[in-house]
């Protein structure tokens, strides 16, 4: 059965099945549990959009992303920037085309809300994320953000790169 991908904002209704999500015990050291996750967007309610990523009923993944934060942090308000802060998606669910449809989302977002370009980080090394967000077609900017490299994809009206990888039933119209 072929199925839609859905982002759904976090609620009363689902929060349990939210905070239960978990990705592989090798990944835990890479990405914040969903329950730190959620405790930031509450403390940043301007900042953060934290959503919940559905295929049909069946939770498959986390993600939130930061809007037009300072990204330097040094108050001058000249590095405004929007991105992706946390993605996890379930143990059970990866290889499957859900983190791609998170990016897609949240570049939807950014450019629905005027944006051009979308900033993630990830934290190096041969066990981590880099070449799923190179893969995508993000480019290194040479910043380091803590210990985690800073990676930007540019905006155009377009999809990311090919189709291929995407959850049965999404396409660019269900963006």
């Amino acid at each position: 059965m072929t199925t839609m991908c859905r982002l759904e904002a976090v609620t009363a209704a689902n929060i349990d099945v939210a905070v239960g999500l978990k990705v592989r015990p090798d990944q835990e050291h890479l990405v914040a549990p969903v329950m730190k996750s959620l405790a930031e967007a509450y403390v940043y309610p301007g900042i953060a959009w934290p959503r919940l990523i559905f295929d049909g009923e069946r939770l498959v993944g986390f993600l939130m992303a930061f809007l037009d934060i300072d990204f330097a942090g040094d108050g001058k308000g000249v590095d405004i920037r929007s991105g992706l802060w946390r993605l996890n998606i379930a143990a059970a669910e990866q290889g499957r085309g859900y983190g791609r449809f998170a990016v897609e989302s949240v570049a939807a977002e950014i450019r629905r809300r005027g944006g051009t370009r979308l900033t993630t980080t990830w934290h190096p090394g041969e066990d981590g994320p880099e070449a799923f967000y190179l893969g995508l077609g993000f480019r290194l900017t040479g910043e380091t953000s803590g210990d985690q490299k800073v990676g930007e994809l540019e905006l155009g009206k377009a999809d990311l790169p090919s189709g291929a990888g995407r959850p049965p039933g999404v396409n660019a119209s269900s963006l």
